[in-house]
Parts: C-alpha cells; structure tokens; sequence
C-alpha cells in the first residue's frame, strides 16, 4: 500500500520515466526520497526521446514505465525547475499502477509536442539497454 501523500502534506509522489530514474543522469535529485519501486501508467501515452526524453499525453502508444517517489515539497520544486514547468513541461496528477497493483495518484511531467524517435513499448531503459547491444 502506497504511503498518504497530498500538496498539503508537503509530500507528494511523483512518477519518474525518463532521465530521473536509477542509472539515469539526473537521478541524483531524488537522492533523499523514498523509491516506491517500478510502476506504470494505467492509461497509454507516448514516450519520446529527442535530446531529452518526454512523455506526451495526446498520442495513446503505449503505458509508460517508470519508478514512484514519495518526495518533499523542496525536492518537488526542484523537479519543477529541472522540468521547467509549466513553460517546457507541464506536471499533472495521473493514475500510475504500482508493481504490486495498486494504483495511485502521482505526478507526471508532461511535453506537450512529439519529436524525436518513438520508444514504442514505453519504457526507456529497456530501449536503452536494446541500443547498447545493436552497437
């Protein structure tokens, strides 16, 4: 069961998809916050990878995957500023499935235009992992 989290609170959970997760370049800003494991969306949404990856809500290709945080109100501010929101990217509250099915309510950030090469199957470390060994 997923801990209690509301703006009010000043905790929050936030779904993660792209260069904030494990492994990934800026993963070091949830470096305080609680990993509540892998997750993905419950609706479908397509992933990008252009010089950043993003996640855009208009095209439904597949449920994105990624990892939940429980993180603070600091930390949620400094994701805003990596992100740019709400001018690049816009963060809303979506259903996410946690891997042992719950299903939560969590921050996203979203692009709000495709661009660049379609991660068909939603998940961006295992298409990194699948360019790694085409290489």
């Amino acid at each position: 069961m997923a801990p209690e989290a509301s703006p009010g609170s000043g905790r929050h959970l936030v779904f993660v998809y792209g260069t904030l997760r494990r492994g990934l370049p800026n993963h070091h800003l949830l470096a305080q916050a609680r990993c509540l494991g892998p997750a993905q969306t419950r609706d479908r949404y397509a992933l990008y990878l252009d010089s950043y990856p993003k996640v855009v809500p208009h095209e439904a290709v597949a449920a994105i995957q990624g990892e939940v945080y429980l993180i603070d109100s600091y930390t949620l501010a400094l994701l805003d500023d990596l992100e740019d929101h709400p001018f690049q990217y816009r963060r809303q509250q979506i259903p996410v499935i946690l891997e042992d099915g719950d299903e939560i309510l969590a921050w996203i950030y979203f692009h709000p235009e495709p661009g660049g090469l379609l991660v068909p199957d939603g998940d961006l470390l295992a298409w990194l992992r699948e360019e790694r060994e085409e290489d």
